[in-house]
């Protein structure tokens, strides 16, 4: 049953990716921007038309589960408790991965992107309970080169707080195609899409959102195969990053799965053919927007 779940959702996240061969980066963006000061449910709208239009549209699909508020963490002790639960571990990740140095993130910052398009780290906004990154090195396997992982959970206050992140996400990505992860590291050539619960065969996150491009280094070199996806599930947030191997290549993708697979089975309950996608709750303060994309 696991495995049959986690090929529906990997359809679902790889129909994501492999839209990104349709994007520009820059300011054209993935058909439209979205903005900080719009609300989730006006991104949810003009995304509609940004990802698939016309006759490559594939119809929209009634999502299996959807977060139970009964479930869901209330206080930061317990989300705490839930992203050591869900997020990847070197056996998840496979391929004789190990990890990294530093293995994880301080548990009390989590990296925000600036306006000079270099990420930092900054103290947690009222709006996230918890939230955690690691970081994995995964060894060279035949012609494929070494790859660098990362992957990171953060449980919001509310389904609302998640969805502004998912929204702030994709506007740094048109207002940033270059970004500094730190120093001597960089991303180069970013381009994103995102797909919407119910658009392109997703019927297995609220949300989702990929990028790739290239991953360079004054140390390691480069440039490599970047990417990095992001979904949104209730109140939580998943993403995995990969930087090296091959292009083409979707280890981020399948680890990605995986964790979004442990959300759902913590937090999720199965919805019936006629439920809507599920009313994200109020928010609980202004919008805050930052992510975890392998630099911190």
């Amino acid at each position: 049953m696991m495995h049959a779940r986690a090929r529906l959702v990997c359809g679902a996240v790889m129909t994501c990716a492999t839209l990104l061969a349709g994007c520009t980066d820059g300011g054209g963006g993935p058909g439209g921007e979205t903005t900080r000061g719009a609300s989730p449910d006006a991104a949810r709208s003009d995304g509609d038309t940004d990802a698939v239009t016309g006759a490559d549209a594939l119809p929209a699909a009634s999502p299996t589960e959807q977060a139970d508020p009964a479930k869901q963490p209330h206080s930061a002790a317990e989300a705490w408790a839930f992203v050591r639960k869900v997020i990847a571990d070197p056996e998840l990740v496979g391929s004789g991965a190990a990890p990294g140095t530093p293995y994880e993130s301080d548990p009390n910052t989590w990296a925000v992107l600036g306006e000079n398009c270099a990420w930092q780290r900054e103290g947690l906004p009222e709006d996230v309970l918890a939230t955690l990154t690691r970081h994995f090195e995964v060894p060279a396997s035949g012609a494929e080169g070494a790859v660098r992982m990362s992957t990171t959970v953060t449980v919001h206050r509310t389904a609302l707080d998640a969805a502004w992140e998912q929204a702030g996400m994709l506007e740094e990505g048109v207002g940033c195609p270059e970004q500094t992860l730190r120093a001597g590291e960089r991303l180069t050539d970013l381009s994103s899409v995102a797909v919407a619960w119910g658009e392109s065969g997703n019927t297995s996150s609220d949300d989702s959102l990929s990028e790739s491009g290239a991953c360079v280094s004054d140390t390691r070199g480069g440039p490599y195969p970047y990417s990095w996806t992001q979904s949104v599930f209730g109140p939580v947030v998943i993403s995995a990053s990969s930087c090296g191997g091959q292009e083409g290549t979707s280890s981020e993708l399948d680890v990605a799965v995986r964790m979004l697979l442990r959300v759902q089975d913590a937090i999720g309950s199965p919805t019936g053919a006629d439920s809507a996608s599920p009313d994200p709750a109020t928010p609980s303060g202004s919008p805050t927007v930052g992510d975890k994309k392998g630099g911190e």
